[in-house]
């Protein structure tokens, strides 16, 4: 999950649930989420197509890199070869920090891949490039050659970045939504100085970028709560826009069909956080790009058998039974929350009660575990 830069105004209180790095971490730390949605993603590369210079791909939401990490790898091996052109969008300088740690490793195998990293907005950042004059005038463009030669090398040259983050991804909150924007529209391009030469080609330069990706990842982009046309106006159809002939774009949203519903509505029974199931987003999506003359686009793996998958709460064996430790109860409780995205305020009210954990235990002793329904589909761009 990333950045809600672009959600609507709202009469109440901003919601800021991703501000909160502590219910994220744990949420991570606990569940397979990030390695299950990198093995989905990685079905998809199975289809692609990619023509020289570079196979391209773009992350909507990089977060800290887990899952990119993990598709990276596959990428490397089906395409040990090819040279890579990696761009991540990440608006929270944390994520970005730690997504930066995850590199090393991929520069020394894959020494052939140019990552960028930016934390323009989704109808900005597939083209490295502000819409706004303003903005385009103000933009932070680094161009950083890695002198390492192997992971220790490159990992030392990629610790000395802390300072370009510290100024180039600093945010405020919006004053319409509450969710951080950029004050310093910022674009970092990373790649290996020997392989400056053979990367001339697939190096971007400042205003002369075009996007053409082979793969798009869009992971849980947006609030869950917000509509279907908001969705497709402010993030789907212009991140689709950015596709390649041939390209493919897969969306991944949460169903609110498992457990962890379950554990929401036993202390909040009329919640409905999940507003736009997979069907209707597709139709709103497919009137959209219905309108692109010059574009085709189909949908692709929108029936049960390929779109759904699951995940699960980390536990061991003997820790779901008649006596659940509280560490346990409060980690599941957690990760249901965080995936209902529930604002810290009603939460408050019902920690205070402290029912939510019984509500939590009973789920998990109903089910021997905790686990999470994912949903995704794939957009692919035709000639």
């Amino acid at each position: 999950m990333t950045d809600m830069q672009s959600d609507p105004p709202t009469l109440e209180q901003p919601f800021r649930f991703f501000d909160n790095r502590e219910k994220y971490l744990l949420f991570v730390t606990t569940t397979s989420e990030k390695p299950v949605t990198a093995e989905r993603i990685g079905h998809e590369l199975d289809f692609l197509k990619p023509s020289p210079p570079a196979l391209r791909l773009f992350d909507a939401g990089v977060g800290n890199g887990a899952v990119l990490s993990r598709v990276l790898r596959e990428m490397h091996n089906r395409f040990p070869t090819v040279p890579f052109l990696v761009v991540g969008k990440e608006v929270s300088m944390e994520d970005t920090r730690l997504w930066l740690e995850t590199l090393a490793d991929r520069f020394a195998e894959h020494p052939q891949m140019v990552v960028v990293l930016t934390n323009l907005f989704y109808s900005e950042a597939p083209w490295l490039e502000p819409n706004n004059e303003r903005n385009q005038d103000k933009l932070e463009w680094h161009d950083v050659p890695l002198a390492g030669a192997n992971a220790h090398e490159l990992g030392q040259d990629i610790g000395k970045l802390g300072e370009l983050l510290n100024h180039g991804w600093q945010t405020r909150s919006s004053p319409v939504t509450g969710n951080p924007v950029y004050i310093n529209p910022s674009v970092l391009v990373l790649y290996r100085e020997d392989q400056s030469f053979n990367l001339h080609n697939v190096i971007p330069k400042k205003g002369r970028f075009d996007a053409n990706y082979d793969l798009i990842i869009s992971a849980q982009p947006y609030r869950s709560r917000t509509s279907a046309e908001f969705k497709v106006d402010k993030i789907l159809e212009p991140l689709a826009k950015a596709l390649n002939v041939d390209g493919r774009m897969i969306v991944i949203q949460s169903t609110g069909h498992d457990p962890g519903m379950e554990i929401i509505r036993k202390v909040w029974p009329l919640e409905e956080p999940f507003a736009t199931p997979r069907h209707l987003l597709i139709n709103t999506l497919k009137k959209a790009l219905s309108n692109q003359s010059d574009r085709h686009y189909t949908i692709e793996g929108a029936g049960d058998d390929r779109a759904l998958f699951t995940y699960h709460m980390h536990a061991l064996p003997d820790e779901i039974g008649s006596n659940i430790g509280t560490s346990t109860l409060l980690a599941a409780w957690n990760a249901a929350v965080y995936v209902a995205q529930i604002e810290d305020d009603r939460m408050n009210e019902v920690l205070k009660l402290g029912t939510y954990l019984d509500a939590t235990r009973s789920v998990l002793q109903r089910h021997g575990g905790l686990w999470f329904q994912d949903e995704s589909f794939v957009i692919v761009r035709r000639s």
